[in-house]
C-alpha cells in the first residue's frame, strides 16, 4: 500500500520544524559566543595595557588597586602571562588566572603543563604584546571562558536532541499508521464477511426450503426472496467496488435513501429480539448528491451502531431531516446507552471500537464516504451515557430534479 500524501506531508512538517529549531538555535548561540568572545578579547586587551601603564611611568596605588581589583576581578577566563621570550614567569601560579595548576609537582612539570596551555591558547587567540617602547616585556596569552565552550556544545547537543525527538516521532508516527492501515485491512475482511454473509446465508435457508414439497405459490414467493438477496449481494459489491475510487453523485432525495434503509432494517430488528422503532421525521423534500451505494452503507453503519447501543427490550431510532442555510442537516439519534463525549474523536479512528467484538471500521468508512467521496461532515452532536447519542451529517443541499 503507496503512503498516504498527508503522512507524508506530515513527516515532512515534522523534520522540517526539527531542523529550523536546530538553525535557529545554532545561529542565537553563535551570535552570543562571537559577543561573549570579542568581551573577553576586550578584557584581555585592556589588562595588556594596564601593564604597560605600571611600566610605562609611576603609577599610583590608586591605579593598581583599578587595575588589580576593577580589571582582574573582571576576568573569568584563563590566562597566562609570560616574559617577552614567551616562558611562563615564575612563581607559575601567580602569573595565571582561571587555571588549576598542580603546586604539588615540580617545578619543571608545572613549566610543561603551561607550555602546553600556551600552545592551546594561541591556536585560539593571538597572544597580546606588552611593550615598552621598542622592548617586549610580556605576553598575555589566554583562552576561552568555560561558559563559551559549554555554549559552543549546545548546538551539538540540541542538535542530537532534536534528532532523538525526530526519530521517536517518526518511528512512533509509522507504527500508529501501520496499526491503522493493519486495523483497515482486518476491518475490511471482515466488514465482507459481515455484509456478504448475511444475503447467503438468507439464500441459503430459502434454497433448502425449495428442497421440500409445497405448493407453486409458495415457491415463487420464495424466488422473489432470493431475487432480494442476489439485489443485495449486488449493490455490496458495488459499495466495495467504489471504496479508493471516485463515485459518481446523483442528485436524490434523502428522505428516498432513508426509508429504503428503513426498509432493509425492518426485517433484520426482529432478529435482534429488540422491539425498535424507526421514525423519519422533518424535511422530506431536501436534496442532495448522494452516491446510493455508498450513502445507504453509511446509515447502516449509524443504524447498526445504534441497535447495538440499545441494551433495553425497547427503544427507538430517529432521523430527522433539515435545512440550514445551503446544507441538509441528517441527525441519526437514539435511545441507546451512549457514548462519553471525550471519545468523540477517537470513534471514527480506524480499530477504536466499544465493542468486546466490534472491529471499529463502521465509523470510519462512514467518515471517509460522507468527506472525502460527499464533501460533507460527519460528527457526534451530543450524547450522554445511559440518555442515547445524536450524529450528525451535513451535506450540500441542491434543487431537486424536476423542482421548479
Amino acid at each position: 500500500m503507496s503512503s498516504n500524501p498527508s503522512s507524508v506531508n506530515i513527516k515532512a512538517g515534522l523534520i522540517g520544524f526539527a531542523i529550523l529549531i536546530a538553525a535557529t538555535t545554532l545561529i542565537y548561540t553563535q551570535s552570543i559566543v562571537g559577543r561573549l568572545i570579542e568581551r573577553e578579547n576586550r578584557v584581555a586587551h585592556l589588562y595588556a595595557r594596564s601593564l604597560e601603564y605600571l611600566a610605562s611611568d609611576q603609577p599610583s596605588a590608586q591605579d593598581y588597586s583599578f587595575i588589580f581589583d576593577d580589571v582582574l576581578s573582571s576576568v573569568d577566563f584563563p590566562m597566562i602571562l609570560t616574559d617577552g621570550k614567551n616562558n611562563p614567569q615564575m612563581p607559575y601560579d601567580q602569573n595565571i588566572r582561571n587555571i588549576i595548576l598542580d603546586t604539588t609537582i615540580s617545578q619543571e612539570k608545572q613549566r610543561e603543563f603551561l607550555v602546553a596551555m600556551i600552545h592551546k591558547m594561541d591556536s585560539e587567540h593571538r597572544p597580546i604584546k606588552v611593550s615598552l617602547g621598542k622592548v617586549v616585556l610580556n605576553y598575555v596569552h589566554y583562552g576561552e571562558s568555560n561558559l563559551v565552550t559549554q555554549l559552543r556544545y549546545v548546538p551539538f547537543v540540541e542538535f542530537a536532541i532534536a534528532g532523538l525527538f525526530i526519530m521517536i516521532g517518526y518511528v512512533a508516527f509509522s507504527y500508529i499508521k501501520r496499526s491503522e492501515q493493519s486495523n483497515i485491512w482486518v476491518g475490511m475482511s471482515r466488514e465482507t464477511a459481515h455484509q456478504l454473509g448475511t444475503p447467503l446465508s438468507s439464500m441459503m435457508g430459502w434454497i433448502e426450503l425449495m428442497k421440500t414439497d409445497m405448493e407453486a405459490s409458495k415457491r415463487e414467493e420464495i424466488v422473489g426472496e432470493i431475487e432480494q438477496d442476489i439485489g443485495r449481494l449486488n449493490k455490496v459489491t458495488l459499495r466495495f467496488s467504489k471504496i479508493g475510487s471516485l463515485p459518481e453523485l446523483s442528485t436524490i432525495r434523502v428522505a428516498e435513501i432513508v426509508e429504503n434503509v428503513f426498509t432493509y432494517f425492518s426485517r433484520r430488528i426482529p432478529q435482534t429480539g429488540k422491539k425498535v422503532s424507526l421514525n423519519l421525521s422533518g424535511e422530506k423534500s431536501l436534496c442532495a448528491k448522494i452516491n446510493a451505494e455508498l450513502f445507504e452503507w453509511v446509515l447502516e453503519n449509524l443504524i447498526k451502531n445504534s441497535l447495538d447501543a440499545i441494551e433495553d427490550k425497547e427503544g427507538h431510532i430517529s432521523v430527522n431531516l433539515s435545512g440550514e442555510g445551503r446544507y441538509v442537516i441528517i441527525d441519526v439519534s437514539d435511545s441507546g446507552k451512549g457514548i462519553d463525549m471525550k471519545f468523540r474523536r477517537d470513534i471514527f479512528r480506524p480499530g477504536y471500537s466499544t465493542k468486546k467484538r466490534g472491529w471499529g471500521l463502521g465509523l470510519s468508512l462512514s467518515r471517509r464516504i460522507v468527506e472525502s467521496y460527499h464533501d460533507g461532515q460527519i460528527f457526534l452532536k451530543d450524547s450522554k451515557p445511559g440518555k442515547g447519542s445524536i450524529f450528525r451529517i451535513k451535506l450540500r443541499m441542491t434543487d431537486c430534479v424536476g423542482d421548479k
